[in-house]
């Protein structure tokens, strides 16, 4: 048998377990039927039993394939032949049967061949050594010794097949998943040019021409509400020519955005906006998958980039993660500040995060909360195990 096919699970623990029982039927044949007349015989006994116990329970604690596992098989094989030739009664035959079917089950090539035929021949001797018609019993014995390996080589056969089965499908499936991956990954790279292309240039266009006739409108002193109309528009496209080279660079990076990148996001947001932003985490985290872990990472992220637009820079933000065994509460919340009113919540950005959510089950909700806004997102968790360390810290 192969590496493979003694970790195959089911299949080492059975092997194992059936060594160790037949370590103990030597072990109770030996010590029932006693031990042979004659101070030498009886030493010969115990030294071949130990010896071949010793040297067969060491391949029962491992299930790897040390190049030492087939001389200790023949240590056992042989150790079984000599006491069947000293105390024919004693499980001598015992310890031949169990090397020839360790070696069938896992090990191939010549050398296995040869140490089975080894040990065989070495049983079939003693048989024949001491029995009062040497010939049947060399022949019985050595029908019995073949019919155990040729048996334990096909079921090891059978087993590295499985395996090799299980490995070629598990290959399979790797390979679909990369596939996909990579399909994934080359419709985001064609979104990306189609967004760079057309949008992204479309609303540069239209900012440079919007700039223009606002500064035309000033030149021909045009009605004040026009100028301030134009103005706004030209905000609003540039705002929207952000948004979408946001899109691009999210659509090109395949960087895998969650839980554990909050700190970093945080941490960048203090540093560009300059907010006051707090973090804190309740319960035990999990790992989550990897469309709830983007839906967190995306909350964030809008909602802290809300508060910088919207609330101002000497606002405080406060960002919350609560977990417990079957909700992850996410909350961001800002006092507001000095300047404007909290962001609107029909915005495209809240809308994209409400949609995730509810693809993965859960909800978004957004408001006014004591002068400021507050994004709440409750995500259902399916049975996770828990990670080793916090994601979102202060």
């Amino acid at each position: 048998m192969t590496v493979e096919s003694l970790r195959g699970g089911e299949f080492a623990r059975v092997f194992i377990t059936i060594g160790w029982v037949c370590t103990a039927v030597v072990g109770v044949v030996t010590a029932a039927v006693g031990l042979p007349s004659g101070r030498a015989a009886a030493t010969s006994v115990v030294v071949l039993t130990v010896v071949g116990l010793v040297s067969w329970s060491a391949t029962l604690w491992t299930t790897e394939e040390p190049g030492w596992i087939l001389p200790c098989l023949a240590v056992t094989g042989v150790c079984g032949a000599g006491l069947d030739a000293i105390h024919s009664s004693g499980p001598g035959y015992v310890l031949c049967y169990m090397a020839v079917a360790a070696i069938g089950l896992r090990r191939r090539g010549l050398a296995a061949g040869l140490v089975a035929g080894l040990v065989g021949a070495g049983l079939v001797a003693a048989e024949a050594s001491v029995s009062p018609e040497p010939v049947s019993a060399a022949v019985g014995s050595g029908i019995g010794v073949a019919f155990v390996f040729v048996a334990t080589r096909f079921a090891g056969a059978n087993r590295d097949a499985a395996l090799r089965v299980q490995a070629l499908h598990a290959q399979e499936r790797a390979t679909r998943v990369a596939q996909n991956e990579a399909a994934v990954l080359a419709e985001r790279a064609r979104l990306a040019r189609e967004l760079h292309d057309v949008l992204a240039h479309t609303l540069s266009g239209l900012a440079i021409q919007l700039e223009a006739a606002r500064m035309l409108a000033e030149h021909v002193h045009a009605d004040p509400r026009l100028i301030d109309h134009l103005a706004t528009s030209h905000q609003l496209t540039r705002d929207g020519l952000v948004n979408a080279r946001r899109a691009v660079v999210t659509l090109r990076d395949d960087t895998p955005y969650g839980v554990r990148q909050l700190p970093s996001l945080i941490e960048l947001t203090r540093r560009t906006t300059h907010l006051a932003i707090t973090a804190e985490e309740s319960g035990l985290p999990v790992d989550l998958p990897a469309e709830l872990d983007l839906v967190v990472y995306r909350t964030v992220q809008e909602s802290l980039t809300n508060a910088a637009k919207h609330a101002g820079p000497d606002a405080t933000v406060d960002v919350l993660l609560r977990w417990t065994a079957q909700v992850l509460t996410v909350e961001v919340r800002d006092d507001g500040g000095t300047v404007a009113a909290p962001a609107p919540e029909g915005g495209h950005g809240l809308a994209g995060l409400r949609e995730r959510a509810g693809l993965c089950g859960g909800a978004l909700q957004a408001g006014p909360c004591a002068g400021g806004w507050r994004v709440e997102l409750t995500l259902p968790l399916p049975a996770l195990r828990p990670t080793s360390g916090q994601a979102a810290r202060p």
